[in-house]
């Protein structure tokens, strides 16, 4: 069906594909497999038009394939399913299925035909409950990732690509999607699914492709012969030496202490301590219980059972007010969603925190010190800004910067850290991997979720790993590689 055979992008000095190949066939799912810049985003770009290869070829049943952009791509009958969903949360459930594609009548837009054609894929994804006048920002986060779907298969593709498709879905939905899976593959559409979910794989793919520094070190293989550890393997070669780490003593007052914690559906029984002056690390697949712990000392859920200590010898914030209050700072992966106010200035937004939540500056913040207090952390965390720059034309790297300082003037004792690197490039992460140890050196209490398991290698001093809402492994020392964080968060317990 399609095939990519020795296809290379290079970024400037940066090779994103060196000579990677990818077939599918018609009703078979095949999994694209790789750590963080392998080159699976951009091999998937190029499938979908955006990217165009700067050598190698692609071939639809044999025949050459030249794709001029996203259109060209789904005039081939590629469909893309993206990580970050594209719906329009105003719009009802078909304008949204039909965003690009309207039938019309007399001039007129035709629901009528647009509620007939998607009916039936609808009740195919277990959607045919939802009424089509509803507004979709009121659905929970599976159904729109189903929603999405359903506009993909609208388009009677030929292959379907779904970009981590799992990743914000609790375990319910995960297998609600998978069935969906085998219900598209089983029409003879070739579905290429993209995941970092290694056991999910095993349940899902009938072959896997595995990408590391552009190439193919897997290629096709049938997912019946490889093991989760053979996959970490593959994706990471040879494991390196470990690194030092700070060897973390017993917890003391200044410390965070979780006793036999159950949070309803997500923590089971949970208890770890955070000390002063370490980066502890929270681990874990998709639901698996490790992001309750942050929204719990951050005072967005109460505990059913267990006892909570922290830093200031008191229980657990009651609102996220309070924790603020009590020097907690939280720092956002959603750095737009949660993190900002784009529309704002660096300074605004800097001294946001401090004001609103401590009155750092008094009753009202005058301009000029508003200026000085956002030169400062702009010196400290090399911010390229000004000031009076609005927030929403900086990078990512340095918007993310932003959102450290605002959290940083509230002098925090407890920080945590949810993805805090989320979509930034590799010398901005460098830069914030740097602020987060020189926080926990200068005796701060770290606790860090990350999706990137190298990076919670690189920065914990320690990483919990959690599975089904229960701790069942720490790694420290010699023991925390990505290898072994990897093998921890993808075995199984069935």
């Amino acid at each position: 069906m399609l095939a990519a055979a020795e296809l290379t992008k290079r970024y400037g000095g940066v090779t994103a594909l060196a000579g990677a190949n990818l077939r599918l066939r018609r009703g078979e799912v095949h999994a694209l497999l790789g750590e963080n810049g392998a080159g699976k985003s951009t091999l998937v770009k190029i499938l979908a038009g955006v990217v165009t290869p700067d050598s190698g070829r692609l071939a639809l049943d044999d025949a050459d394939l030249r794709l001029t952009g996203p259109a060209d791509a789904r005039r081939h009958g590629i469909a893309v399913v993206s990580q970050e969903l594209s719906l329009f949360g105003d719009l009802d459930v078909l304008a949204n299925l039909f965003v690009t594609a309207e039938p019309t009548r007399l001039g007129l837009l035709d629901r009528a035909e647009m509620a007939r054609r998607a009916g039936p894929v609808l009740t195919e994804l277990g959607l045919g409950d939802v009424p089509p006048d509803t507004r979709v920002g009121e659905l929970d986060l599976a159904r729109r990732q189903l929603l999405e779907i359903c506009r993909a298969l609208l388009g009677n593709p030929h292959m379907v690509i779904l970009d981590e498709p799992s990743s914000a879905l609790p375990a319910a939905a995960v297998d609600r999607l998978h069935a969906v899976v085998r219900g598209i593959t089983a029409r003879g559409v070739a579905v290429l699914y993209v995941s970092h979910v290694l056991e999910e794989v095993t349940a899902i793919a009938d072959r896997i492709t595995i990408l590391r520094d552009g190439r193919n070190v897997r290629d096709g293989v049938p997912t019946a012969e490889m093991s989760v550890a053979d996959m970490v393997t593959a994706m990471l070669g040879s494991a390196p030496a470990p690194a030092h780490r700070r060897a973390a003593g017993p917890a003391g007052a200044d410390a965070v202490a979780l006793h036999h914690i159950s949070v309803a559906g997500r923590l089971d029984d949970v208890s770890l301590t955070a000390s002063a002056g370490e980066v502890v690390g929270l681990a874990g697949l998709q639901g698996a219980g490790h992001h309750a712990v942050l929204d719990l000392l951050w005072g967005r859920v109460a505990p059913a059972a267990g006892t909570v200590r922290m830093a200031d010898g008191r229980g657990r914030p009651q609102t996220t007010a309070e924790a603020v209050r009590r020097r907690i700072a939280f720092v956002p992966g959603d750095r737009k969603g949660l993190g900002l106010m784009l529309d704002a200035t660096v300074a605004a937004n800097i001294t946001s925190v401090g004001w609103l939540a401590r009155r750092d500056g008094g009753f009202l913040l005058r301009p000029a010190r508003a200026t000085a207090i956002a030169r400062r952390h702009i010196t400290d965390l090399r911010i390229r800004a000004e000031p009076d720059d609005i927030v929403g034309t900086l990078s990512g790297g340095n918007q993310q910067k932003v959102v450290f300082a605002k959290w940083l003037q509230a002098e925090p004792t407890v920080i945590l850290l949810d993805d805090p690197t989320r979509g930034v490039d590799v010398g901005a992460k460098t830069e914030m991997h740097q602020i987060i140890r020189g926080l926990a050196a200068a005796g701060k209490i770290v606790l860090m979720c990350s999706t990137d398991p190298a990076e919670l290698t690189e920065v914990s001093d320690r990483v919990v790993v959690f599975r089904r809402g229960r701790v069942c492994t720490e790694l420290t020392g010699d023991a925390l590689t990505e290898h072994t964080l990897l093998h921890a968060m993808n075995a199984t317990t069935r």
